[in-house]
């Protein structure tokens, strides 16, 4: 494990950008941000571990909604500071209750919503 931690360059703060892509349909769902654990506790567990900048913890997807990540592959960049998981995603990735985060698109000038929700995060998280 130790040799695979040390080929990431993770920043001045302890992180590696990683992106989130369906393993079955290539769509990008999220991006997010680990640390060596997070790192270390998704290669081991197979289930997607982040690091929240904002609550400056770490965080398994889906422990609040239930909307797990399974990870399938793990990829480095070139240069060894970005990751790509490949995941099947249980439910929806986002925490607005779309499929994926990147759900509106720019379109003459404005962001229109294009994505899919598939569920409720009012209900979810409780707001």
């Amino acid at each position: 494990m130790d040799a695979l931690l040390e080929a990431v360059k993770f920043n001045e703060k302890g992180l590696v950008g990683v992106i989130i892509q369906d393993y079955e349909s290539k769509q990008v769902l999220m991006m997010a941000w680990m640390n060596r654990q997070a790192l270390e506790l998704t290669i081991s567990e197979k289930r997607a571990w982040y690091f929240s900048r904002s609550r400056n913890k770490l965080w398994l997807k889906g422990e609040t909604s239930g909307n797990i990540q399974k990870v399938r592959s793990i990829r480095l960049d070139c240069d060894g500071d970005a990751i790509l998981l490949e995941v099947d995603q249980i439910g929806g990735a986002c925490h607005t209750g779309y499929r994926s985060c990147f759900y509106r698109i720019e379109e003459s000038g404005a962001w229109k919503e294009d994505g899919e929700k598939v569920f409720d995060a009012d209900a979810v998280y409780k707001k």
